[in-house]
């Protein structure tokens, strides 16, 4: 019986090269799509990253050249009294913008997705939801002339409804007053940020199941128990993420001060964002406000690396358990 011949071995002169899940392009090749990307990081976010902490070192008024004087500029940050109102400003700014909506947030998305959703129906619930989410897409200019009408202290919405209901003795220069100039503002940041972590919150109960909710209202929990329990521990990751996204915000924010108060009055309500600013095109001291910018730098590069390396250790731990 006659045997077949074997089959021809065919010799590979080199390895084929690895193909991704797009046809027709290499596994490797996929750096090729991060060049423009690349490209734009470095034109508009390095290149004035490190000019500017050039700056932060010379005696410059963005007309002569810029003069090297070493550490005298960070010698007189860290003794300007003026720098250092506007961090604490930015204290009460993360109170306004982090830690009030978050925690609302939390409480208005779990009632919304667990009460409304189920009682009246997901479009009311999603009606709600972009109610909330309204200011956050509203421009600057324009929530702050609606602010600046509402406080306006002679004829301003507030102050009408006041001395309409007979309690025209509270009746205040909202804005205009370093008592509650401040406080005027936070008010102002938390409904504008409130709609951001809703958001985010809503969207993460989608995915926390049902039924272990249905097994805790068996066992006799009630609702805020199983808010505590079961929603808080499971949207976690999604907490880190408003939180540090919204502090960041906070650490940086300029729109609402520059279009409401211009950091006054006096620097009641100045925080670093404008203090920067107002040395860069004001006081034409580009070197000093150079100087807080990147002040201003390090510590939210520093607030970053502490929330990851804590999100990552409250994982460890929970995988751990």
């Amino acid at each position: 019986m006659a045997t077949l011949p074997p089959a021809p071995v065919i010799a590979r002169s080199r390895r084929a090269p690895e193909m991704s899940l797009l046809p027709g392009v290499r596994k490797r090749g996929f750096w090729l799509y991060l060049i423009p990307g690349l490209v734009l990081f470095t034109i508009i976010i390095l290149v004035p990253l490190i000019w500017n902490i050039y700056l932060s070192f010379t005696s410059y008024r963005g007309i002569r050249p810029p003069e090297f004087i070493g550490l005298d500029n960070w010698a007189k940050l860290m003794g300007d009294d003026k720098f250092w109102v506007s961090f604490q400003n930015s204290v009460a700014m993360i109170v306004a913008m982090v830690v009030v909506p978050t925690l609302a947030g939390l409480v208005l998305a779990a009632l919304l997705f667990d009460l409304v959703g189920k009682k009246f129906g997901g479009r009311l619930a999603s009606f709600l939801r972009a109610t909330y989410y309204l200011p956050q897409i509203l421009p600057v200019a324009i929530a702050a002339i609606v602010i600046g009408w509402i406080l306006r202290p002679e004829n301003g919405a507030l102050n009408t409804v006041l001395e309409t209901i007979g309690l025209g003795s509270l009746q205040h220069n909202w804005l205009g007053s370093p008592d509650t100039a401040l406080a005027s503002v936070m008010v102002v940041m938390v409904w504008v940020q409130i709609g951001y972590p809703v958001v985010i919150f809503m969207a993460a109960l989608q995915r926390v199941d049902p039924e272990l909710y249905e097994a805790a209202e068996l066992d006799g929990a009630n609702w805020f128990q199983r808010f505590t329990s079961i929603t808080v521990s499971i949207i976690r990751p999604e907490i880190y993420v408003v939180v540090l996204t919204a502090t960041i915000a906070a650490l940086k924010v300029f729109g609402p001060i520059y279009a409401l108060t211009r950091g006054g009055p006096g620097n009641s309500t100045i925080v670093p964002s404008y203090y920067s600013y107002s040395e860069f095109f004001q006081s034409q001291q580009v070197g000093y406000g150079a100087t807080i910018a990147t002040a201003l730098t390090v510590v939210v590069v520093a607030i970053t690396i502490i929330f990851i390396l804590a999100q990552n250790r409250a994982e460890r731990l929970e995988n751990e358990r």
